[in-house]
């Protein structure tokens, strides 16, 4: 599966993400020597890595969760445990302005650090799974060395974060500078990364961010009854699923809008919020709207349970305004849900409007509740549009043809170890 032989491997990511999680569960699977610098404190009985390291940058440590102890060597849960108790001792976790400023400054403090632990790890590569604020921390405590490094670029990197301050904007361009290879997961983000100073001359690759879609688990089936009767959603009853949770850049004050439009229309319809059982807002809005008996708001759930509520639902909206290709989206393509999304650029590449999406003002909740009352009124709309993503899928996004694609991106930046383990020289 790939290589003939092990690599050595640097990942720095945020640990608790499903996205960095698929990632290094190939690469282990496959049998690659995985390190990991985590962003965030995180559990390191989740991931059998090589070895787990905390890098708690840009204020991470505030309002996240505990971390287990288990076979990890006891100075890097002892490490976790450290930042753990400095988070319950945080009152309120920083808003993502205040990170925008100063958020880099407190990379800084861990660069010297990484750059040791780097020295003694000697990885064939480095690879960070976003710029801000990973691939900032490996761009800067690799300066100088000659460890290749490869930057993923996430959806709202260059049109969100690298305009929230003069710092991170710095930082991004010195990120690209010093990066060998560049991962975006859409066309318009390799666009955006050559305009913000990565040279055309270097290699790159588009792939979804995270690893492809597995569709032995996200695949079209029948309605998962369970979840219906959890939910009290009786048979037939039309269905739309807001996966997004609450994130700064999507516009659940549209979605949330845009609920009594449809009602206005079709009674019937559920409305499903993931992620969004805990959010106050979420609640303000649907008692502000009266929609409490149509909304359901619903806890973070498993990926198999992701994958049961994609069956589940009618119609998948995203209405977001900063994106690269979301995980969410291709997942709910995969499972025949009908994708509804905010007309933006790098969605655009995934979804044809009217032939297998629609695509809506974000900003709009008139627009987005016409976009949703059309997929449901147009059952052969539907129907069509979910034969067009499965070959889509298939084609362009199925989880060990995208992995194995990533791998030959890295086999251009480092050799296969012996089995014994010695590192090439870089």
């Amino acid at each position: 599966m790939g290589w003939e032989g092990t690599v050595k491997l640097c990942l720095i990511a945020d640990g608790r993400s499903a996205i960095a999680q698929n990632w290094i569960r190939y690469l282990l699977k496959a049998g690659h020597e995985v390190h990991l610098v985590s962003s965030y404190p995180c559990d390191p009985t989740v991931l059998p890595v090589a070895s787990l390291h905390i890098a708690p940058i840009a204020f991470s440590w505030f309002g996240s969760q505990s971390v287990k102890q288990n076979s990890v060597p006891s100075e890097t849960v002892g490490e976790a445990q450290r930042w753990m108790t400095l988070t319950k001792k945080a009152c309120l976790p920083l808003c993502s302005h205040v990170r925008h400023w100063l958020g880099p400054l407190d990379v800084y403090r861990y660069v010297g650090r990484i750059r040791q632990l780097l020295t003694r790890l000697q990885p064939e590569l480095v690879h960070a799974m976003r710029i801000p604020f990973e691939g900032m921390l490996a761009a800067e405590a690799l300066q100088g060395q000659q460890t290749p490094l490869i930057v993923s670029v996430w959806g709202n990197d260059f049109t969100l974060h690298a305009q929230g301050s003069p710092l991170i904007g710095y930082l991004t361009k010195r990120t690209l500078a010093r990066a060998d290879g560049l991962h975006p997961d859409c066309h318009r983000d390799l666009t955006l990364a050559h305009q913000w100073g990565f040279a055309a001359s270097k290699p790159a690759v588009v792939l979804p961010s995270g690893g492809g879609i597995q569709t032995d688990l996200f695949r079209p089936g029948s309605v998962e009854h369970l979840w219906a009767e959890r939910l009290a959603i009786p048979s037939g009853t039309p269905v739309v699923l807001n996966p997004r949770g609450i994130r700064g850049y999507v516009r659940n004050d549209t979605f949330f809008q845009a609920i009594p439009l449809v009602l206005k229309s079709k009674p019937s319809v559920i409305f499903l919020g993931l992620a969004m059982q805990e959010a106050r807002m979420a609640h303000d809005w649907v008692e502000r709207l009266s929609i409490a008996h149509a909304v359901r708001l619903l806890p973070a759930v498993s990926r198999p349970e992701m994958a049961a509520l994609f069956r589940l639902a009618d119609v998948a909206v995203s209405p977001s305004e900063h994106d690269g290709t979301p995980n969410t989206l291709l997942e709910s393509m995969a499972c025949g849900a009908f994708p509804v999304a905010g007309n933006i650029e790098s969605v655009r590449e995934w979804l044809d409007d009217g032939v297998n999406g629609l695509l809506c003002d974000q900003r709009s909740p008139e627009s987005l509740a016409a976009a949703i009352l059309r997929a449901l009124e147009d059952h052969e709309l539907r129907k069509r549009a979910e034969v067009h993503n499965q070959r889509l899928i298939a084609e362009r996004a199925e989880h060990l043809a995208v992995m194995t694609q990533a791998e030959a991106f890295y086999r251009q930046f480092c050799h296969p170890l012996t089995d014994s383990h010695v590192n090439t020289a870089h």
